[in-house]
Formats: structure tokens, C-alpha cells, sequence
């Protein structure tokens, strides 16, 4: 699997000098910005207020998380940095340049380089070493120059290998590394970061971060957009939006010990600081600020029961005992699956290498894997939308490839959202895209009506405030939310969901894995969801399938695959925080399980682990 590599290692072989292309003299204040106000022209009546009043400033040095709800003007603050967007009202200034001043945009452009929520927005060219490649050419440098940055960016990525591939070819998550790449390839001043780990495995998302923090070490400003609340305990300083303004400035450790603001920013904690504050329960000062699982394993060591010496120890990477444990009937099988990108060209990529998986009817199949493994590409062949190579797909025991399986009713059976959920919305209101499939199955207009409004309603988009909402005026994670609805609005038996959380804040995320239990518990359908988020598997799923190369690698229950570091981290996974922090409280005596996967799970273990006083 292709990783980021060290970053100071390659910048002293590749002789890269520390540091950006920018510095500062004189006064380290690199970003101002005073009473930044931004409107989106929509409809008459439907006018967007993005941004109401943001003034703060960044210096150049700094590490910057910003965070906020869907919708909050995350990506519409972070477009005003490069003069990719120009004020309504008030100023934002880039080294003392006035982003308003066209004459300045090309030396603002070159202080501040920006990673896109969407990484394919931003990939102009055939292959990815001429893609990296672009920005430094556009900077007139020196060939010599570009191809030891484009060297550099792509290895610091884990891409240099493939550095003759079309990014067309690629998943999303390699994407990201292509992007972010040609970012660094830019040697910026500043580095603006909008979600540009969302679709990473975890390996991936902590070696982003290690770039980060050397970055940042090099007097480098960092600027990250993120939903991933560790990834946000990672900053020096932490702006929370709220409805387009400036909720909270300053320490992550602050922010999230102030479970009230946490709770009405629509946000939430990092699993472990949740746990924390639920330990006030077993242990009323117990502190609630504890970041980090060493300091919460130095916290709970002295409160718990030590284990008779035959229970102690780390969990060992064993795979020998995983298997599916599935008693109900199928409804989706695949068997012996093969597919191949590119056939008998010197691009060719096996995607699928003789895969076979089953899924329970009724059930959730979480897929988890590298970026690259083979799960979306499986996904669509769930749908029937490739054709393999070799191998089976049945749907309920029916082969979907039988010239004899009509394919109108295959689509009703089977709804499908994309890794790119944006690529579904087609229409230019968001009611009229949510209705376009039950359209297409011949409803009458009061029952299409009827699954409109169910289906947006239970995503989240309430349909009288959202029907006449453009639909590419949306956030991203609106976005995502309405591809849904648009999936759900047919009622199919079977869901594949393709990183169905990707891009949405913490409450988004709960009300989503809420409303997939209740498809499953009350609706009776069928899940399948590929996603890098651990913790959303461990919360969901009752199997996992792991893919690696294309080949499904592991296969079993959730405590059987996350009570396994060795074997998760040979894959570029790991388990959910809590699973981890039981793992490293067992393997240092104390008295708990390793396989527990959720903070509630947590709670029950280590009460009963307590010692009494």
C-alpha cells in the first residue's frame, strides 16, 4: 500500500530547502481578515448568507484547524484565502495583499496553496507526475527545480511509483494524495486543507497529519478544514463557524472540555474525550480534558482491577479464527469476482482478484480496506453497473448479469450512493432530484410527493426548506444527504453506501447511522457500507469484510477483526480509539476485554473492572 513517506528524510535527499517560498521579515501576521461578509446569489428569495461578519487573524507559523457544522461557511471561508472568492463586504488580506486587487492574485496564489473537498476539481492534466507538476511549471521555475519538487510531493504522498497513471484511473482517496501533492509541490507559505483526509484509510490520514506537523515545524501555516474531531485535537488553535461567524478561537483542549458548546455547535467529542466525561459517572473528578489514549491509560491504570496472569497481555494479529458467522439467507453474494481496469493495456489494474463475500439479508456488511483495495469497485458490481471479468453476482440467489433479470427491477431492488455523491445530483432543484427516480418507476404524483418528503425529511434536509434549494448551491455534506435521499425515495431491499459519512459533521454522522439502523430495524432493508470510518463499522455493522489488492483478506464480526492491531495495521486500518485504548490497558495488566468497540461498551467493562474504594 502506497504511504506517506519521511518527510524529512526526502527533503534532505532530494535537497528541498525547509521551509516555503514565502517568509516573513518583519511581522509574522500572514492572513488578515476584518469583517468578511459573503452572499451566494441564488433564486430571488433564496439568497445564501455564507459568511456574517468573520474577522480574526493567522501568522505565519501557525497550525489551524477549523471546524463547524454542515453549512457552517467552512469551505466558503477557506476559498476567500486564495481570491478564489471576493467579498461581499470587508477585506481579507494575504502578506498585506488585498485579495479584491486582481494584480495581487497571482502572489497571493503563490503564498497560499488550497487542497479542494473535492480533489478531481482541481487535477488538470493526463497523468499524475504532469498534474503535480503544473503549479511549479505556472511558477516558471527552473526544470531541474520542478522535477525534484514533483519527486518530492509525489513520495511524500506514496504516489511516485505510480507517477505515470492517469488520476482519472484512481480512487478518490488516491485523488486526495494527487492533490494534495501538487499542493506541496507549490512549496506554499500557507496550506489550506478543506477535508483532504476524508476519504483516506486510517494509515493514510495519521501520515497526513505527520506531514502536517513537519510542515508546520518548517514555519510552514497550516489551515485544516476537517470533520474528524481528532484530527482537529491535533492543531495549536482551533475556529469553530456557526452559521457563518466565529463561534469559538482558541485552544482544542478548551473547546472540547465545554460539553455544552460542543453540544449546541452541533459538534461532538473525540471518542475518547466522550468517554472521559462519561467516566464522571464511575469517577466523579476524574478529568474530563484528557486527549490522548496515554493520558487516559496513566489516568486509569491505578482505578482498575489487575488481571490474573493469564488474562494479561496484548492481543496478538492472529486471522486464523476469522470467518463469517451468517445463519440468515443471502441477500447478496458474489463469487470468485474478477475485474481488471484497463485490460491488455500497460495501465491495466486489477480491481477485483477472485472475490467472495455474502451478505445476510437484513444485515449491515461493513467494507473496510486501503485506498485502492477493490470496495467501490465491488460496490458497483452489486449494482450491476460493471461487468466482471469472471465470477458471480446474485441478488437473492438470482445471477443480475442473467439476460432474463429485468433490469428495471433490479433497480428498484438495488440503490446505490456514490463515492461521489455530487456526481447523482443532476437537477437543477434539490425536490426535483429527489424525486427523479420514483418519477422514472411511474408513480402518481401524490405517492411521489410522499416519498419526497419521507426521504428528505429523514436525511435531514427538511423538504419545505430545502425543496427549492439549488442543489449545487449545497454544502458537501448537504450534497451527500440529498444523493441519499434520492436513493431512498425508491425503496430499495438492498443499500450500498459508498463513504455514506464522508463530509459531515459529527451530529450529521449520528443522525445518519441512526436513520441506517431504522432502514434496517423498521424498513427491513439491506446494507453494505464501505467507509474508512472504524468507528462507523463498529457502531453498525454485524460482519466486516476486509479487502487489501482486491482480494477480501479477513471476514468476520466486529469484535473478531478490531481485536486484531497486528493484523489491522498490515493493513493500513486500526481499531476504533476505544477498542485500542482497552487493547493497551489489558496489555498493561489491567482487567478488561480487548474487543470492545464503543464508549457505552467501555463503560460497562470498566465499571465492572473499578477497584472498590
Amino acid at each position: 500500500m502506497a504511504v506517506f513517506c519521511a518527510f524529512e528524510e526526502l527533503r534532505q535527499r532530494l535537497s528541498i530547502p525547509a521551509g516555503g517560498v514565502f517568509s516573513l521579515t518583519g511581522d509574522r501576521q500572514l492572513i488578515e481578515i476584518t469583517d468578511l461578509h459573503y452572499t451566494y446569489d441564488g433564486a430571488s428569495s433564496c439568497d445564501i448568507e455564507a459568511l456574517r461578519g468573520i474577522s480574526c487573524t493567522v501568522d505565519q507559523g501557525e497550525f489551524v484547524a477549523i471546524v463547524g457544522a454542515n453549512g457552517s461557511g467552512k469551505t466558503t471561508l477557506a476559498r476567500h484565502l486564495n481570491g478564489l472568492l471576493v467579498p461581499t463586504s470587508g477585506s481579507v488580506r494575504i502578506g498585506g495583499l488585498n485579495t479584491r486587487e486582481s494584480a495581487a492574485l497571482p502572489r497571493i496564489r503563490s503564498l497560499v496553496s488550497m487542497v479542494f473537498q473535492r480533489p478531481e476539481d482541481q487535477i488538470v492534466a493526463t497523468t499524475i507526475e504532469d498534474d503535480v507538476a503544473f503549479g511549479p511549471e505556472n511558477l516558471g521555475l527552473p526544470r531541474d527545480e520542478i522535477i525534484s519538487r514533483v519527486q518530492w510531493a509525489l513520495e511524500s504522498v506514496g504516489l511516485w511509483s505510480i507517477r505515470q497513471h492517469p488520476p482519472s484511473m484512481l480512487s478518490v482517496g488516491q485523488q486526495q494524495r494527487v492533490a494534495i501533492a501538487g499542493a506541496l509541490a507549490m512549496r506554499p507559505g500557507c496550506l489550506v486543507l478543506d477535508e483532504a483526509s476524508a476519504m483516506l484509510n486510517p494509515q493514510g490520514r495519521r501520515e497526513l497529519i505527520a506531514l502536517l506537523e513537519r510542515l508546520h515545524a518548517d514555519d510552514t501555516t497550516i489551515i485544516l478544514i476537517t470533520h474528524w474531531m481528532n484530527e482537529a485535537m491535533q492543531a495549536k488553535r482551533l475556529i469553530v463557524l456557526d452559521t457563518g461567524r466565529i463561534a469559538f478561537d482558541g485552544a482544542p483542549r478548551d473547546f472540547f472540555a465545554d460539553s455544552s458548546l460542543v453540544t449546541s455547535l452541533g459538534l461532538g467529542h473525540p471518542p475518547l474525550m466522550e468517554l472521559g466525561i462519561r467516566l464522571r459517572d464511575l469517577w466523579p473528578n476524574f478529568p474530563v480534558n484528557l486527549m490522548t489514549s496515554e493520558e487516559m491509560v496513566k489516568a486509569l491504570l491505578p482505578l482498575l482491577c489487575q488481571a490474573e496472569p493469564h488474562m494479561g497481555g496484548a492481543l496478538v494479529g492472529d486471522t486464523s479464527g476469522l470467518g463469517p458467522r451468517l445463519a440468515g439467507p443471502s441477500e447478496l453474494e458474489v463469487q470468485n469476482l474478477c475485474y481488471t481496469y484497463l485490460p491488455g493495456t500497460p495501465l491495466a489494474a486489477v480491481a477485483l482478484d477472485g472475490v467472495d463475500l455474502r451478505v445476510e439479508r437484513y444485515g449491515v456488511m461493513g467494507l473496510i480496506g486501503p485506498t485502492g483495495s477493490g470496495k467501490s469497485t465491488l460496490l458497483q458490481h452489486g449494482a450491476a453497473l460493471l461487468q466482471p471479468d469472471s465470477g458471480n453476482v446474485l441478488l437473492r440467489g438470482r445471477n443480475v448479469h442473467d439476460p432474463e433479470f429485468d433490469r428495471r427491477e433490479l433497480r428498484g431492488q438495488v440503490g446505490l450512493l456514490f463515492q461521489r455523491s455530487e456526481e447523482q445530483l443532476f437537477e437543477a432543484y434539490v425536490g426535483d432530484d429527489v424525486a427523479f427516480g420514483p418519477r422514472q418507476f411511474g408513480h402518481d404524483r401524490l405517492e411521489i410527493r410522499e416519498r419526497v418528503l419521507w426521504a428528505m425529511d429523514i436525511v435531514g434536509l427538511p423538504f419545505e426548506e430545502f425543496k427549492d434549494r439549488f442543489t449545487q448551491g449545497l454544502s458537501g455534506g448537504e450534497r451527500r444527504k440529498a444523493a441519499l435521499a434520492g436513493v431512498l425515495a425508491i425503496r430499495p431491499d438492498l443499500l450500498l453506501l459508498d463513504e455514506p459519512t464522508a463530509g459531515l459533521d459529527p451530529q450529521a454522522r449520528r443522525g445518519i447511522l441512526q436513520l441506517f439502523r431504522e432502514l434496517t430495524e423498521r424498513e427491513g432493508m439491506t446494507l453494505v457500507v464501505a467507509t474508512h470510518s472504524m468507528d462507523d463499522v463498529a457502531e453498525l455493522a454485524n460482519q466486516v469484510g476486509v479487502l487489501d489488492g482486491g482480494r477480501v483478506v479477513g471476514n468476520g464480526p466486529p469484535r473478531d477483526v478490531f481485536s486484531m492491531p497486528g493484523f489491522l495495521a498490515e493493513h493500513g486500518l486500526e481499531a476504533p480509539a476505544v477498542t485500542t485504548l482497552m487493547q493497551q490497558l489489558r496489555s498493561r495488566g489491567a482487567a478488561v476485554p480487548g474487543n470492545v468497540l464503543d464508549v457505552r461498551g467501555a463503560l460497562a467493562v470498566l465499571d465492572r473492572a473499578r477497584v472498590n474504594t
